[in-house]
């Protein structure tokens, strides 16, 4: 279901690039796993919303994105009950973004000789 609250991976780039700002909605030690490959990215997680929502500017276009698009519809929603116009959802979030093949910061995996293999191998 879109709604005009609503913007795809591709367009939302495309608006980041004239001066959107994406904010992150998703948990810590899900954005060091994957993360966007932008120079300016807030993040606040969806549980500190409340309390941290000023730190995103008023009058600034802001795309709100996480993994599948569920927590940023909530946050772009909170955001626009508190007066932010110009907030929109990212549908399906960083993982759409990945499937369109945008730009991704990864942690790299590790690579045999883990600590799993310390104690199984």
């Amino acid at each position: 279901m879109k709604s005009s609250l609503e913007v795809n991976p591709a367009a939302a780039l495309a608006m980041i690039q004239k001066g959107a700002l994406l904010v992150d909605v998703r948990e810590s030690r899900e954005i060091a796993e994957k993360s966007f490959d932008l120079p300016d990215v807030i993040q606040i997680p969806l549980g500190e919303m409340k309390s941290r929502y000023r730190e995103i500017p008023e009058n600034r276009q802001v795309i709100v994105a996480c993994r599948s698009g569920s927590r940023s519809m909530m946050a772009t929603s909170f955001l626009a009950g508190k007066g932010y116009s110009k907030a929109m959802n990212m549908q399906n979030g960083i993982m759409g973004w990945e499937r369109e093949g945008l730009p991704l910061k990864t942690q790299p995996k590790q690579a045999g000789g883990g600590w799993l293999q310390q104690i199984f191998g």
